[in-house]
């Protein structure tokens, strides 16, 4: 990455004329969204800040001294007043008469409910009493890249003394918890005038007595620091220098698109894992280092840093100037099990007695020379900000090779926060997975009612979806509406005509690249006519096929090789209709083709259960609202030949046609289409779900 000196420019966000007005605690708030909006100064899910406030105690009319800190877990970019939590200053004090000493530090935490202040549900984090504990009103605590460099320095003590004089001071490493907040105390008191400290192989502090003035210090320190690293790192090759050529980005895409489902396949043993793929300018200056493979190895510093992206990553054997990515996938296998084993080898050299199980051994960073970077991890959002926590290393690294010997932290003190109890209790308190966390869906159809409902009802259940659809003003609008209830992480959309070949094939590419692979394919996409036999054009009965046959043969055939490549099952589930089965008047081409979908569900039911690879079907009726297909010629046609009004009529018909009486809706089809996703179906293959009120000429035996 370029050191040019407005990539180093961190603007002061504060506006005087809004923070008027603000509280002591509604400033806090303010100060932590403006530290958190920036990530380089702290990381998504990182740093915390406080504040002591005077406010009035509920039972009694005195004032108090109360501790307003970020709570466990929140972002500070986008915490709220409920993310603080509130403790009586005067209790946490009192917590030092029972502290026994480094051994019982962790007992402490179990102490921290007993002061909160108002009853506030948020639980305090284990960083509590480093803000408690700081004799100063105001505390921020930032992991900024320029700072954890300095910090994962060799010679960090020596490098923040040249920087920042007496300001800034200086700590060895030392865990977080109550010790460290006694540390951070002692500094306090034996160094008054300064303004802060930095933390070997972890972070900052700074501390001032107005909210305003330390958010000013905040952003200083963090400045004086880039500027130092920009101007001391000048004309220093980053990591060595670049020992390989990025791929052009089409070709980094479709190794990408090969890769991840392989990998994916191979790390998915206990639970589903997502995937996010990188190739900015930062990774691939890295990972086309001549010693990347060198500082990959020493792991990562800052504890947010190893946390997120396990100790350190796998680098795939790929080379950019030979590209052979065949290669590559058969020697997968043999490093993802190396990768195991060297891990399973960390925990047993480091292991306590009382330490949690063995998690997860497979590596969550993926390095790949002249392409990019991989991440998985059991959701998408955390995949990117995985890969995000991990180009804050690659930043931290840079920086303290440039201008110094970069350090990881030592492993057996990395393992100890990795297995901390405490970690651990916390991770055990995470809400228990949705049904379909981990799964990958891609929607044929996307943006019409039935898909768009189906896309809904998987994401209520945690899976990624892509919709594809060939409207793309319909699916811009479909994407939109779900992304502001779900998030932009866990839906994409391709534009895709699917009897165009190649445009499925891309649509797979590009969900291999945005998710990882594939688990379950929802094939939708539909068009309706209706003419008697004599007046059915070769043209019209070749356009029903084309979508409805061939385009089903050709997403499904895209399907099973994804699938396969994962080797972990999958879930195909195709919506037919009712006509696939029950013949209807002046409808023979679309009726033909829905059945010929149906056949074809049950042909690839039979070659994909040795695959674990489910086919269903699922055969709707009359499904009027939301569908795009009752806004052409379809609706007057079909109204035309039973003789009703348009839409409302022809509803009513088809309502009082059905055994029960009852209208079909697009959440109904969606409703099923989600049993035969789940694991709620995963002895289900072959079969026919009718959702049409019931239909005699149409049921299945």
């Amino acid at each position: 990455m370029t050191n040019t000196p407005e990539h180093h420019h961190l603007d002061d966000l504060w506006d005087m004329s809004k923070a008027a007005s603000m509280s002591e605690s509604e400033l806090l708030v303010y100060r932590s969204n403006l530290l958190g909006s920036d990530k380089r100064i702290t990381n998504y899910g990182g740093g915390n800040t406080s504040a002591k406030v005077m406010e009035k105690d509920l039972l009694g009319d005195n004032l108090v001294e109360v501790l307003w800190v970020k709570g466990s877990g929140g972002d500070l970019g986008s915490i709220k007043m409920d993310g603080f939590s509130t403790l009586y200053m005067d209790k946490l004090r009192n917590l030092k008469a029972l502290y026994r000493g480094l051994e019982f530090e962790d007992e402490m935490v179990a102490y921290l409910p007993h002061c909160t202040f108002n009853l506030n549900p948020r639980a305090a984090s284990i960083d509590t009493p480093l803000h408690a504990y700081v004799p100063v009103r105001h505390v921020d605590h930032m992991h900024p890249d320029a700072i954890i460099a300095i910090a994962a320095s060799k010679n960090s003590k020596e490098l923040t003394q040249k920087i920042f004089g007496s300001d800034i001071g200086w700590l060895p490493w030392k865990k977080p918890g109550y010790e460290l907040g006694m540390w951070l105390e002692k500094f306090c008191l034996d160094n008054p005038h300064a303004k802060g400290v930095i933390l070997e192989s972890h972070g900052l502090f700074t501390w001032a007595n107005e909210a305003h003035e330390c958010y000013s210090l905040t952003i200083g320190v963090v400045q004086k620091a880039m500027n130092w690293l920009a101007m001391n790192a000048e004309g220093v090759p980053a990591f060595g220098g670049a020992k390989h050529q990025s791929l052009d980005a089409t070709y980094r895409y479709g190794v990408a698109a090969q890769l991840m489902p392989a990998i994916r396949g191979m790390v998915s043993g206990k639970q589903h894992m997502v995937g996010n793929f990188n190739d900015s300018n930062a990774v691939l200056e890295f990972v086309n280092s001549a010693n990347m493979e060198e500082l990959a190895a020493l792991g990562t510093s800052c504890p947010d840093h190893f946390l997120r992206t396990k100790i350190r990553p796998l680098v795939v054997d790929f080379n950019p100037a030979m590209p052979d990515v065949t290669a590559t996938l058969a020697s997968l296998d043999d490093a993802i099990s190396q990768y195991r084993i060297g891990y399973s080898a960390y925990y047993g050299r480091c292991k306590h007695d009382d330490s949690p199980a063995l998690r997860d051994p497979n590596a969550i960073v993926y390095l790949i020379p002249g392409v990019g970077m991989i991440t998985f991890a059991s959701s998408k959002a955390t995949a990117r900000i995985s890969g995000e926590f991990y180009i804050n290393a690659i930043n931290v690294m840079r920086g303290a090779s440039s201008v110094s010997e970069y350090c990881g932290l030592d492993e057996q003190e990395a393992f100890n926060i990795e297995y901390w109890l405490l970690e651990e209790a916390k991770l055990q308190r995470m809400p228990k997975p949705k049904t379909l966390a981990g799964r990958i869906a891609l929607i044929t159809g996307g943006a019409g009612g039935i898909g768009l409902a189906t896309a809904e009802r998987y994401l209520q259940e945690g899976a990624c979806v892509m919709l594809a659809d060939i409207d793309e003003a319909a699916i811009k609008e479909a994407a939109e509406n779900l992304i502001s209830r779900y998030s932009a992480d866990v839906v994409r959309t391709v534009l895709m005509n699917v009897t165009d070949e190649q445009a499925v094939a891309n649509a797979y590419t590009q969900t291999a690249v945005e998710f990882g692979g594939v688990d379950i394919l929802v094939s939708n996409a539909g068009i309706a006519s209706a003419a008697a036999v004599e007046d059915t054009s070769l043209e019209l009965w070749n356009k029903n096929m084309s979508i409805l046959s061939t385009g089903y043969f050709l997403v499904s055939r895209e399907a099973f090789k994804m699938m396969i490549a994962q080797d972990m099952g999958g879930a195909i589930v195709f919506i037919a209709s009712k006509n696939g089965l029950a013949a209807s008047p002046g409808a023979s081409a679309y009726c033909t083709a829905k059945a010929s979908e149906i056949h074809l569900a049950r042909c690839l039911a039979l070659e994909g259960a040795p695959k674990g690879i489910r086919v269903n079907v699922v055969n709707p009726d009359a499904v009027l609202r939301g569908s795009k297909i009752w806004s052409g010629d379809w609706l007057k046609q079909r109204a035309n030949i039973y003789g009703k009004d348009e839409k409302e009529g022809l509803e009513e018909h088809y309502r009082e046609r059905s055994l029960l009486k009852r209208s079909v809706f697009p959440e109904d089809i969606a409703e099923a289409a989600y049993f035969l996703a789940s694991e709620r179906s995963s002895k289900s293959t072959g079969n026919i779900i009718n959702v049409d009120a019931g239909n005699v000429q149409a049921f299945t035996r």
